[in-house]
C-alpha cells in the first residue's frame, strides 16, 4: 500500500510540475504536414499519377504523407493497442499506465512503457526532449508531459494519430506508414491485412529486434485483440515478408527517368508533368518489344516522343528502351544524330512555299555528281535505281534522294539551313557550305526533340510554338514558318499511300487505317531509323539505333521506327480518335496528265495560282544537262590499276535526242545518255552539243596523274558509250 501510495504521489507532482513549466512553442498540425518532405521526390503525369520517383534524402526512407483516412483500420487499431490503449479516453497522460511503471520501477522490476502515444509524437517534435528509445532525464520527461498536455489541448486526436503515423520509424530507414507497408509488404497503406498490421505494431517498440521476438509480441496483440483476431498463418506470412522475402518489395515507379531529371531538381518534392501515364507506360512497353525483337539485327534502343498538336504538351517522353536498352542513362530524345531523309519535307516544303515547285513539278532522278569543299558528292537512291523524271509528289513520298538533292541545289542550301534553324534545329549551327547538298538528305545532326517539333509544325499549318514538359500556362510565342497552303501540299503528299508505293509498297508500318502524314529516315551505314508522322491530335516521333553510333544490319526506316510509330498511333486513335487536316482556302485542285506516260494521270492540290494552265502546263523535259563530272573536278589516275581497267564516265540527264559528246573539239559519242572514256592526264573540256550543232553545255575538268600510267595506243580519246536514253 506504502508503494502504491508513493506512485501515486509521483504521478501528482509530476503533473503538477509539468504544468508550472512554460508552455513550449509547438508547430500546428498544419504546419507540420507542410514541412513534411519525402525522401523520394515524386513527377506526376497529368491527371496526378505517379510517374516517376527519384530518392533525394539518403537519411531516411520517407514516401509521400497518408491521411488518417486512407490508413488501414486494422493497422490504427494494432497501434492503439500496442502503444496506447487508452489513447481516446486521456489528455496527453494516460496515469494508470504511469502509476504502473512508476510501482514497477519502485519494486525493483524493469518498469513498462508509460509514454503515451502523445507523449511520443511531442518527442518527435521536439528533438529536446530525449531521443525515442534514451532514457530521458526527469527535467526532459517533465517537458515531454508538459508537451503532451500542449498538444492535446491544440491538436484533435485523429490529429496526433494522423501525424504519429507518418514520423515514426518502423523498421530500418523506414520512416512513416506510407513507406512502411511499400516496403514490406508492397501494399499502399489502405490494402495492409490483419496479420500484416500486427506484424506492424510489434515492430514500434523494436524496429531491429530479430524474428522470433516480433512473432511472439505479434501474437500476443492478436490475444489482446479479441475478436477478428488473424490467424497465425497469416502472422508468419508476414513475418516472412519482412524477414525472407527478397528486400526491397517495393518498387519506385520508374516511368519517365529522363524527364524526371529535368524536372525534379532543387526542392520540389512533387511536380506535376503533361505526360500521360497510361500512354508513356504503353509507349515504353512498345519500344522495349520492338527493340528486343530487333537485337539480332544490331538494334539496342530507341526513343519515342508524342506531342499534343494543339498546346505543344509533350504526352510521351520514352529516352531509350529500360531495361532492354545498352545504356538506359542516355536520353535518346535529346541525343543528336543525323536524321537522313526525315530532313526531306522541309526542304520540299520551302521549295513549295517560294512557288519553286509544286506536287506535280517534274524533277529527275537521274545520276549527279556535285564539287564541294570536302571533294566531289556523287549521292544515289537507296536502291540505286534511276528513275528519269518523276513528279515531287513521287519524290517525297517515296524517299528518293537525288531529286532531292537537286532541289536543295534549286533553293539554296544556305536558305535551307537558315529554314532548319527558324524550325527550331538548334544543333543546325554551321553555315550551309558546311553540310552542302547533302544536307537534303540528312547530313546535319538533330534531335528527336526537335525533329519531331518540326512535323507538328507541319501539322500545325506551318506555325511553330515552343514544347512543354510542364502545365504551367504562359504565353506562347508562336512563329509561322510555312504558309498554310504550302503546310497542307506536304501534309497532303507524306499522307499518299499511292505515291509512297514507288519505294515501299503499299502494306508496311506507314499504312494507317486512318489519315496520317508520316516520313522515315535511315542515316549512312543504318546507324539510326527514324518515323516521324502526325494526324490533326497527335505527332509523333520515332528513333532506333545505338547509342554507340553502331550501324545495324538490313534495318531501315520502315522495319525499324516504324512499328513503334504505328502501335503508338493506333493506341492514341483508339483512345482519342484522330481525323484528317482540313484543306484551307488557298489551295486548289486541278486535274492533269503527264507526257510520255511519266506519271498517271491524277488530280493534284496546288497553292492557287500555281497549278498548270493546261494539262501539261508544268510538264517539260528541258535540254540535256551534264551530270558527271562536275565542273572542276579532279580525276586520279592510279598506277596500281591496269589501264584497261580504268575508265571515267561521262553521263547526262537524258540526251535521246540526238545530244553528242565533245571532248577537247573532237566527238566520242552521240545519242547516249552515258560515255565511258580512258583518263589521260592534263585539262579538259566536255562538251554536249545538239544535233543542231549549239553547244548546250560544258564543263572543265582535271587528270592528275603520270603519263605512264595511260599509255596511248593510237586513240588516245577512245570511247565506249551507253545507248541507253
Amino acid at each position: 500500500m506504502k508503494r502504491a501510495l508513493i506512485a501515486a504521489f509521483t504521478i501528482v507532482a509530476l503533473a503538477a510540475a509539468s504544468i508550472a513549466l512554460q508552455p513550449p512553442g509547438l508547430p500546428s498540425f498544419d504546419e507540420v504536414r507542410a514541412q513534411w518532405r519525402p525522401s523520394d521526390a515524386q513527377l506526376l503525369d497529368r491527371h496526378g499519377d505517379p510517374l516517376h520517383e527519384r530518392r533525394i534524402d539518403s537519411h531516411g526512407r520517407r514516401l509521400a504523407w497518408t491521411p488518417l483516412d486512407e490508413v488501414s483500420p486494422a493497422v490504427v487499431r494494432a497501434v492503439i493497442a500496442s502503444e496506447d490503449r487508452r489513447f481516446f479516453e486521456h489528455h496527453g497522460i494516460d496515469a494508470r499506465a504511469l502509476a504502473a511503471a512508476t510501482f514497477d520501477a519502485l519494486r525493483g522490476h524493469h518498469a513498462r512503457g508509460a509514454s503515451t502515444i502523445t507523449m511520443q509524437l511531442a518527442g518527435m517534435l521536439d528533438p529536446s526532449l530525449g531521443c525515442a528509445g534514451s532514457r530521458r532525464t526527469l527535467g526532459q520527461k517533465l517537458a515531454q508531459i508538459n508537451a503532451a498536455l500542449a498538444l492535446e489541448r491544440q491538436w484533435s486526436k485523429n490529429e496526433i494519430l494522423e501525424t504519429y503515423l507518418n514520423l515514426v520509424t518502423w523498421r530500418g530507414e523506414l520512416e512513416g506508414v506510407n513507406a512502411a507497408t511499400r516496403v514490406m509488404f508492397a501494399r499502399a497503406p489502405h490494402g495492409v491485412t490483419a496479420g500484416e498490421a500486427l506484424v506492424m505494431a510489434a515492430l514500434l517498440r523494436a524496429p531491429n529486434a530479430r524474428r522470433d521476438a516480433v512473432a511472439r509480441r505479434a501474437n500476443s496483440l492478436a490475444k489482446a485483440l479479441g475478436a477478428d483476431v488473424p490467424s497465425s498463418s497469416d502472422i508468419a506470412a508476414a513475418i516472412d515478408a519482412v524477414y525472407v522475402s527478397p528486400r526491397p518489395r517495393f518498387e519506385r515507379v520508374t516511368l519517365a527517368p529522363h524527364v524526371a531529371e529535368r524536372l525534379l531538381t532543387g526542392d520540389a518534392a512533387t511536380v506535376r508533368c503533361t505526360l500521360d501515364a497510361d500512354l508513356q507506360r504503353f509507349a515504353l512497353e512498345t519500344l522495349k518489344r520492338h527493340v528486343f525483337e530487333l537485337r539480332e539485327r544490331g538494334v539496342d534502343d530507341g526513343a519515342v516522343l508524342v506531342i499534343d498538336n494543339a498546346t505543344g504538351e509533350v504526352w510521351a517522353y520514352v529516352g531509350s528502351a529500360g531495361d532492354v536498352s545498352g545504356a538506359p542513362w542516355v536520353d535518346g530524345v535529346r541525343a543528336t544524330r543525323q536524321p537522313g531523309s526525315a530532313l526531306k519535307p522541309f526542304l520540299y516544303a520551302l521549295a513549295v512555299d517560294r512557288r519553286i515547285l509544286t506536287a506535280a513539278s517534274l524533277v529527275e532522278d537521274t545520276p549527279l555528281e556535285l564539287p564541294e569543299e570536302r571533294g566531289l558528292y556523287r549521292p544515289a537512291d537507296y536502291d540505286h535505281r534511276f528513275r528519269g523524271l518523276v513528279s515531287m509528289r513521287t519524290a517525297l513520298a517515296s524517299s528518293l534522294n537525288l531529286p532531292a538533292v537537286r532541289t536543295a541545289e534549286l533553293v539554296g542550301v544556305d536558305s535551307f539551313t537558315e529554314q532548319l534553324r527558324e524550325l527550331g534545329f538548334s544543333s543546325v549551327v554551321e553555315a550551309g557550305d558546311f553540310y552542302g547538298a547533302a544536307l537534303a538528305l540528312g547530313s546535319a545532326d538533330v534531335t528527336l526533340w526537335d525533329i519531331t517539333a518540326a512535323y507538328r509544325t507541319l501539322a500545325n499549318a506551318g506555325i511553330a510554338t515552343p514544347l512543354t514538359l510542364t502545365r504551367e500556362r504562359r504565353a506562347a510565342q508562336s512563329r509561322r514558318i510555312y504558309s498554310t497552303e504550302a503546310a497542307f501540299v506536304i501534309s497532303d503528299i507524306l499522307a499518299d499511300r499511292s505515291s509512297r508505293s514507288e519505294t515501299f509498297g503499299l502494306e508496311n508500318s506507314l499504312a494507317t487505317r486512318y489519315w496520317s502524314a508520316v516520313k522515315t529516315g535511315t542515316s549512312q551505314d543504318m546507324r539510326d531509323n527514324w518515323c516521324v508522322g502526325y494526324t490533326d491530335r497527335f505527332t509523333v516521333g520515332v528513333w532506333v539505333g545505338n547509342v554507340t553510333g553502331a550501324p545495324m544490319r538490313d534495318v531501315t526506316g520502315v522495319t525499324g521506327a516504324a512499328p513503334v510509330w504505328l502501335d503508338v498511333m493506333n493506341y492514341l486513335h483508339d483512345r482519342f480518335g484522330s481525323g484528317a487536316i482540313e484543306p484551307p482556302r488557298g489551295v486548289v485542285r486541278h486535274a492533269l496528265d503527264f507526257p510520255n506516260a511519266v506519271e498517271a494521270s491524277r488530280v493534284d492540290w496546288f497553292i492557287a495560282g500555281t497549278e498548270p494552265r493546261s494539262a501539261e502546263g508544268q510538264i517539260d523535259r528541258g535540254t540535256p544537262r551534264i551530270v558527271s563530272p562536275a565542273a572542276d573536278s579532279i580525276i586520279a589516275i592510279d598506277p596500281d590499276i591496269p589501264r584497261a581497267e580504268q575508265r571515267v564516265s561521262f553521263e547526262a540527264s537524258h540526251a535521246g535526242t540526238g545530244a553528242r559528246w565533245i571532248l577537247d573539239g573532237r566527238e566520242l559519242c552521240a545519242r547516249a545518255a552515258q560515255c565511258m572514256w580512258e583518263p589521260r592526264p592534263g585539262r579538259h573540256t566536255l562538251g554536249l552539243m545538239s544535233a543542231s550543232g549549239h553547244l548546250d553545255q560544258s564543263v572543265e575538268f582535271s587528270v592528275r596523274g603520270s603519263q605512264s600510267a595511260a599509255i596511248v595506243d593510237g586513240d588516245s580519246d577512245r570511247a565506249d558509250a551507253d545507248a541507253a536514253p
